[in-house]
Formats: C-alpha cells, sequence, structure tokens
C-alpha cells in the first residue's frame, strides 16, 4: 500500500507508533520540500539581527508526538480528576457488521488500508478496549484522553467521569448499507449501492431482475423499488447473483432495485436498548456509537484520489462488489473516491465513529455544548476560504495531531486528529466556561470616547488568574453593526459574507497542552458571530484574521504518476501563519486595521514568565476618536550598550509618556475598563547616516503609561568599510495624537560594534 503524499522535510517520515516504522515507510512516500517562512515586507538587515517575536510555523505533516508540551502545573488527565461543575457520563455501544469486522481484531496490518497497528484482540474485548483507549492515559493513546481534553478547555469544570460499555453486537445490514446512505450516493444514478439494477419492463413475483441476459446482483434481505409508481419495500429471497421477489411487485420501466437507504443509528439504538432492557439513552448523558470500519471522513481522500490517478484506476479489489458496478463512489467534498472508501460511514454528532475517528471530541462539541460546525469544502471550486482552521476544534484544528490530517487512517486513531485544537475565545464564552474577570468587554464606539485600550492577554490554555484576561472581546455596536463592504462568496474565496458579524476577539496561542498541534505560537484576532449562518458558503461563526492572507504555495500530495497537487486557497493550512507576532522581522504582521469598521489592532510585545508561559501585550483603538486624555512623547538621546556582539550593538532609547490621564465616560464600554486607559501607543523608526552602516528598531511600537518610562533598543551595524562614525535618529510619535512626535540621537562609533 502506498499513499502518495506531500512529505516535507527530505527523508523524513512520520512516526506512527512505537512498532509502526514499518507501515509508515509503506504507506508514505517520502517527498523533499520544507515549509518556507513567509517573506517579511520590513527593510532588509543583516542574518545577526534576531526578531524579539519570530514566526515559527511548523507544518502538521512534520508534527510528531515529541512535539507535545505540557501546560505548566496542571494535571488535566488524571482520569481520577472531579471536574467542578459536571461529569459527563457515556454509553460506548461496540457494533460489526457481516462485510466489515472490527478493524482492531484483525492481524496487525492486515486490512486494506494497512491497519489495525497493533496485534489483535478479541472481538468481545472491543467495548472495553475503545472505552479504555479514550479514557484511560497509557501509551497507546499517548497519556491522551478525551476527559483530559475537556478538563483542559473548561479548566477543570467539565470533564467524562463515567464511560460504560455495551456490545458487541452484530448489525443486520452490511457496512454499505449503512455507508452508501449520505452524500447522495443511495442515489441510483450514483451507481455506487451493489444491489441495484435497472428493470426492463413489468416485473411480478418469482421472476428474476436482471438488465436484459445480466444477473441482479445482490447481498441484502430488504430491498427497496423505486420508480414512476412510488417506493414499496418488499421481502426477498436471495443467492449470490439473483433476486427473486416472494412478495407481488411492479417495477416501472427503467426503474431502479437498490438497498442502500438504511440509518445505522437506528439499528444501533434498537441492539442496545433491547439488551439492557431499557429506552432512550439508558440514563446515559449520550451514547457514543463505535462501528466497525472507518469514518469515511480519515480515509476518501488518503485511499481515493491521493492512490489513485483517476476513478478508472481504481482496482477490483478497492471497488464495488457487484463486477457491473463502477470501483468508485461519490463522496462528500469531491466527485469520487474508491468505492472501498466511500462506503464507510461519515462520523456524525449522534454521537457515530469509525475506529479510525479521533474527532470524537468535536462531536461532542456539538453535543453537548450545541456549537456547530465552521469548516468548508475546500477541495473544489467556487472555493471558500476556512473559518478557523487549525485554530479551532470546531473548525480543521479537529485533525490536529501527529502527522496532520492525512494521517487520519491509522487504527487505533492516535495520529492526526488525536490532539485537536482547543477552542477560540468566541466558543469559550457561548460554552460559559471563563470567568467574566478573565475576558475585557469593549465596544467599537465608546473606543472612541475612551481612547485605546492596552492590555496583557496570556495563552488561552493557561489559567491567568483572577486579575488575568485570556482576551479581549469588541462588540461591533452602532449601525450598521458589520460595515464590511458586501462581497461574493462565490466569486472571492476570501469573503466572509456581511450578515451576523457582530464582534472581534483577541487572544494568544501558545503551543502547549492540547495546543501543542496548532502550527505556531502568536495572537489571534478573529471576527465572529454569536450565533451561526451560511454566510461564507458553509455555516460559519468564527473568521480569523490572517495575517499572511498570500497563497504559501505548498504541495499537498503527489498524485501515482508524480503530478504535484497543491494545497488550495481554501485550504485550511493557508492558515497556519495567520497568528500575528510582535515586533519588526518576525515572518508576520504586528498590526491589522478594519477601515471599514474603524477599529486598528496592535501587537507591541510578548513577554514569557518562569514557567515559559506566554503573554501578550495587545492594545485596539477606534479610528474616530482617541478619547479626551492629553498626549505628549518625549525622547532622550540612546545610549550604547556595554557589550558588542559579533560586529553589532544595540542603542537604547528612553521614552516617556508626558501625556496626561483625563476621566472617561463611565458607560463607554460594557464594563469599567479605567486601568487598561493609561497608556498610548507610539509608532517608533530609526535611521542612520554614517556610509555602510545599518540600523533596525527592533519593534515598530511601544507603549507606557502617562509619566511613565519606557526602553526603546535599536539594532545597529556596519560593513566592513564603514565610516568610523555613525549617528543613529529615531523618531517616536502618538498614534492617538498624530501632531505629538520627538527624535533623538544616538552617536556610535566602530569601535561601539567589536
Amino acid at each position: 500500500m502506498r499513499i502518495n503524499r506531500r512529505r516535507p522535510g527530505a527523508g523524513r517520515r512520520v512516526a506512527v507508533l512505537g512498532g509502526c516504522a514499518a507501515l509508515v515507510a509503506a504507506a508514505v512516500a517520502a517527498v523533499p520540500g520544507a515549509l518556507a517562512a513567509v517573506p517579511s515586507e520590513a527593510a532588509a538587515v543583516p542574518s545577526t539581527f534576531k526578531p524579539i517575536d519570530a514566526q515559527v510555523v511548523q507544518d502538521q505533516d512534520d508534527m510528531t508526538w515529541d512535539d507535545y508540551r505540557p501546560i505548566p502545573n496542571t494535571n488535566w488527565v488524571d482520569p481520577n480528576g472531579i471536574p467542578s461543575e459536571e461529569g459527563l457520563r457515556i454509553l460506548l455501544v461496540a457494533v460489526d457488521f457481516r462485510d466489515q469486522p472490527f478493524v482492531i481484531t484483525q492481524p496487525k496490518f492486515s486490512d486494506p488500508f494497512g491497519n489495525p497497528q497493533i496485534d489483535p484482540i478479541a472481538r468481545e474485548d472491543v467495548p472495553e478496549f475503545y472505552r479504555d483507549y479514550y479514557m484511560k492515559p497509557s501509551a497507546l493513546n499517548h497519556q491522551h484522553t478525551i476527559h483530559e481534553y475537556w478538563m483542559e478547555q473548561t479548566r477543570g469544570q467539565f470533564g467524562v467521569t463515567q464511560m460504560d460499555v455495551a456490545g458487541p453486537y452484530r448489525m443486520p445490514k452490511f457496512l454499505y448499507q449503512y455507508g452508501l446512505n449520505e452524500f447522495n450516493q443511495n442515489a441510483p444514478a450514483s451507481n455506487a449501492c451493489p444491489a441495484q439494477t435497472t428493470a426492463t419492463g413489468a416485473q411480478t413475483a418469482t421472476t428474476n431482475l436482471a438488465v436484459g441476459t445480466t444477473d441482479f446482483f445482490y447481498a441484502g434481505d430488504v430491498i427497496s423499488i423505486q420508480g414512476v409508481s412510488g417506493t414499496r419495500t418488499v421481502s426477498a429471497v436471495a443467492d449470490a447473483t439473483h433476486l427473486t421477489l416472494t412478495t407481488p411487485a411492479t417495477v416501472a420501466d427503467g426503474a431502479r432495485v437498490h438497498d442502500c437507504a438504511f440509518n445505522l443509528d437506528t439499528d444501533v439504538n434498537a441492539a442496545f436498548r433491547a439488551d439492557l432492557g431499557c429506552t432512550g439513552n439508558c440514563g446515559y448523558d449520550v451514547v457514543l456509537r463505535i462501528y466497525a470500519g472507518y469514518d469515511e471522513t480519515s480515509v476518501w481522500q488518503e485511499f481515493g484520489e491521493m492512490k489513485f490517478q483517476t476513478q478508472f484506476d481504481i482496482p477490483d479489489e478497492w471497488g464495488n462488489p457487484n463486477p457491473l458496478l463502477p470501483n468508485w463512489s461519490i463522496t462528500r467534498y469531491v466527485p469520487w473516491t474508491s468505492w472501498l472508501a466511500g462506503s464507510q460511514q461519515w462520523g456524525l454528532s449522534s454521537i457515530r465513529q469509525g475506529e479510525s475517528s479521533g474527532t470524537i471530541t468535536h462531536e461532542m462539541g456539538h453535543f453537548f455544548f450545541s456549537i456547530g460546525d465552521n469548516n468548508n469544502n475546500p477541495f473544489v471550486q467556487p472555493y471558500h476560504r476556512v473559518g478557523s482552521a487549525p485554530w479551532d476544534m470546531m473548525d480543521r484544528g479537529s485533525f490536529n495531531g501527529p502527522g496532520g490530517h492525512h494521517m487520519r487512517w491509522v487504527v487505533p486513531a492516535n495520529m492526526g486528529a488525536w490532539m485537536p485544537a482547543g477552542l477560540l475565545l468566541r466558543n469559550k464564552i457561548v460554552m460559559d466556561v471563563l470567568p467574566p474577570e478573565n475576558i475585557l468587554l469593549l465596544n467599537r464606539e465608546g473606543l472612541a470616547d475612551s481612547g485605546p485600550v492596552v492590555a496583557k492577554v496570556t495563552a488561552r490554555a493557561v489559567d491567568p488568574g483572577l486579575d488575568g484576561l485570556s482576551g479581549i472581546r469588541i462588540a461591533l455596536d452602532g449601525t450598521p453593526v458589520d460595515r464590511t463592504p458586501a462581497c461574493d462568496v462565490n466569486t472571492d474565496p476570501f469573503c466572509h459574507g456581511n450578515t451576523g458579524w457582530n464582534h472581534f476577539t483577541v487572544e494568544v496561542s501558545q503551543r502547549i497542552g492540547y495546543d501543542s498541534y496548532t502550527p505556531d505560537n502568536g495572537v489571534l484576532i478573529a471576527k465572529n458571530k454569536t450565533g451561526s449562518g451560511n454566510t461564507c458558503g458553509y455555516s460559519c461563526f468564527n473568521w480569523v484574521i490572517d495575517a499572511n492572507p498570500q497563497d504559501m504555495n505548498m504541495v499537498d500530495y503527489f498524485k501515482p504518476d508524480g503530478t504535484p497537487v497543491m494545497r488550495t486557497i481554501a485550504d485550511h493550512r493557508q492558515l497556519n501563519d495567520a497568528a500575528f507576532h510582535a515586533g519588526t522581522n518576525s515572518g508576520s504582521e504586528y498590526e491589522w486595521v478594519d477601515e471599514p469598521n474603524r477599529l486598528h489592532f496592535y501587537v507591541i510585545d510578548r513577554f514569557t514568565d518562569k514557567d515559559g508561559v506566554l503573554t501578550y501585550q495587545v492594545a485596539v483603538r477606534s479610528l474616530d476618536g482617541s478619547g479626551p486624555q492629553a498626549r505628549g512623547v518625549d525622547l532622550r538621546n540612546g545610549k550604547v550598550g556595554k557589550r558588542a556582539r559579533n560586529g553589532w550593538n544595540t542603542c537604547t532609547f528612553d521614552l516617556e509618556n508626558t501625556g496626561e490621564e483625563a476621566a472617561t465616560p463611565d458607560d463607554a464600554h460594557p464594563e469599567i475598563v479605567d486601568g487598561y486607559l493609561r497608556h498610548d501607543i507610539y509608532r517608533v523608526s530609526a535611521t542612520v547616516a554614517g556610509e555602510g552602516w545599518t540600523t533596525e528598531a527592533y519593534n515598530a511600537l511601544a507603549t507606557a503609561k502617562f509619566g511613565r518610562n519606557v526602553d526603546v533598543p535599536v539594532y545597529v551595524t556596519r560593513e566592513a568599510q564603514g565610516s568610523s562614525t555613525a549617528v543613529v535618529t529615531l523618531t517616536a510619535r502618538s498614534e492617538s495624537d498624530p501632531t505629538k512626535v520627538d527624535t533623538a540621537t544616538c552617536t556610535v562609533r566602530a569601535g561601539d560594534l567589536g
């Protein structure tokens, strides 16, 4: 088996499980090429210049279990940890099929998909195996559980404290009779259901249904006869190739006969309720239905267009068991995949999951907290950009994990999708799992009256304490609410539609905890809806502002003939570099202006505490007013650092905020925010006079409280034949009142550089 997929890094391979190197070597083609850093538009500086907050994007394909970093001073994975609000109770029901045994019961690496990854277990042990896999930290799940995920995201308020099991049960239908009942796969015209034919005339009891002289293929117990006269179900007896009706029926000329219209949940529910002698969910909060086989979402691409050049190249072992029908099937996002992949079930929020599914937490988000999907179809035109992509579990962040979304086919499912992203601030607000003290609430119109707000925001995976912030919410008050010009989602892939957006959020993502498998550290700015709505070309409610919206121009995978397939402009990985960073030459941006909505966002500085937890100083101001405060700035001449470093040094300037505080309206914002209104924001820039000298401010932004001072460092270097001295000039200008500006100088000598 070979999956033709993009593998950045010559010779690199993703580790699957401790004993699975052979599987990876057989399944994954190593392709040269690496993720290139996004070029900065800032002035070029020598390589010795070290940005204060460099963008370091790691592609999902390159992630391994070594990338996990625990959250300092927490232990959410403790299976004995008791949620402070509610422990969720789950009944796990395991079912298999006549044509699909549990993958985990088969010999290692034996099935067509190259699974299972471990030695087989007995069928009767399957329910307990999956309960332990989801609930108990072990080497197999790399010490991570679904209880841990929800405890981490809710800071200990919610978790999964009980999971009982039922089954295994054998379903009355074949897997494909359930799996082909979605995305129009069961329509007669799709040619996917094996048990179907076209009748040539009126057919009655004891008459074999046939197309001309070709025998009809049948593999089920009950058929539906669909024609112009409607649909009726009749009993049937069958051998391998013939179907004989035992009840008289008439089939209209040209009608289809098929039996792929069954609902798995209905039959699973009947099985466990009859066995346990109960109704509904038998007293549990939810029933988790684990079915033998695969989530179609985890195999349709890898074992479809990535494995086969065209649908006509799919061999019989991957094709329809009916030799009269094509070996491909339609699927959710694109016109075809292999029949074997397409005949699998798609996981649903019922909650229904295949053995390859790592997205159980995603489905629980639907069920327990009523959060919808925020994803799209990035594979076909017209392209619609993703909403929040790898940054949120309710979007493609549900695919995060070692190896990324192309490694979601492994069983047990401990690669891509086993470590989903955390939740964006909007979703945590909807879930009501953050203390109000940790969210700074602002109004757009109020910023014009109050002046800019400057605040420090802690990484979202960490509890910042009652005095800290997890994020900022800016309501788009006033009329109209969202003032973004209208656009067409079917012609502009970056159009999010213009309905329902009513607030912005600002937060920090750090690669720790489940966020270890997000692609970068940094500040996330998102436009949000309180509700949701189909305005993006799909249902959406988060729209992460992309700091680098340009096409990343990366290969997704290679077709069997070697043809590269690029990641589309709508691919979720296009937002890998969406985070904003502090300082100059980071590879990303440190500010964003929403001109229509009259807001200016800033990322001013970055701090790391003794435990390695990130905090960013951020700001937001109105373009329509700067508040009643007096503004001012005073720069003092810079001082050269005492120690040269391989031909460069730093001039440090002293900047004083000479403005004055003033009373601001108490009703400008939903809460009193006086403590965040005591700063001004300054834009700083450096120039140098001297032949062969270069200078660059480490940060284009500075901030200080009224009456306080802050250091502004400037990088200085000199070419070998440069002049003996140079004068660096720093300019600082108030963003609130651009007429308030000051300059200062720093004289540097060649000897200062060592």
